[in-house]
């Protein structure tokens, strides 16, 4: 007799909606955001079509909901990369493993970003933004960085990780050996921070 499958079982016990983002992170992990297909997710839950709309109102409901579980497993991995260190170190890894996820999780990177609009000040900013905005405050907290040059930073350092993550991604650095980029990965890095203690001088 066959074994029900695992997202089955967990609807038994009432946890459809974590099942249903569960096979949505499986999906769109190699296809990205035009792979989530609510009656493919349906099908490989084991459940019907209208099932899913018991917990999600829409395909995009759906999407943000699995874009802010990528966002929490990259945050993680980006705190994990930055501690325990200097406040510098850490805003050093923080960036670095952005990108390290966008390059190890492309599909997943799609998704986590496909459809962004909270930003810092609203009481709700993506996991990856906030690791980004503690090791900020991280840098005036130890005197690296005034509070006058700490004010919207995180814009500047956000734009060049994620246009790298791009470049490497969709962009001339895609046929670039990793060794490479990874190289110039440091050095976007590098530089950025640089030019943004240059600031407090």
């Amino acid at each position: 007799m066959p074994q029900p499958s695992p997202a089955r079982t967990t609807y038994h016990h009432g946890n459809l909606r974590s099942a249903l983002v569960d096979v949505a992170l499986d999906l769109t992990r190699t296809g990205g955001a035009s792979a989530l297909v609510l009656r493919d997710v349906a099908r490989r839950a084991g459940v019907s079509p209208s099932a899913t709309y018991r917990h999600f109102a829409d395909r995009e409901s759906l999407l943000a909901a699995v874009a802010t579980r990528i966002q929490e497993r990259m945050a993680e991995q980006m705190h994990r990369d930055a501690a325990p260190r200097t406040a510098r170190e850490r805003l050093r890894a923080v960036g670095l493993g952005y990108i390290g996820f966008a390059l190890q999780e492309p599909g997943w990177f799609d998704v986590a970003f496909s459809d962004l609009t909270a930003v810092p000040g609203t009481g709700s900013i993506p996991a990856p933004l906030a690791a980004l905005v503690d090791a900020l405050d991280g840098l005036v907290a130890e005197g690296a960085l005034s509070q006058a040059a700490r004010a919207g930073a995180e814009w500047p350092c956000w734009s060049a990780v994620h246009g790298f993550a791009l470049l490497a991604l969709r962009g001339p650095l895609r046929t670039v050996p990793l060794d490479d980029v990874t190289a110039a990965a440091e050095w976007t890095v590098d530089a950025i921070i640089a030019g943004l203690l240059a600031t407090s001088g």
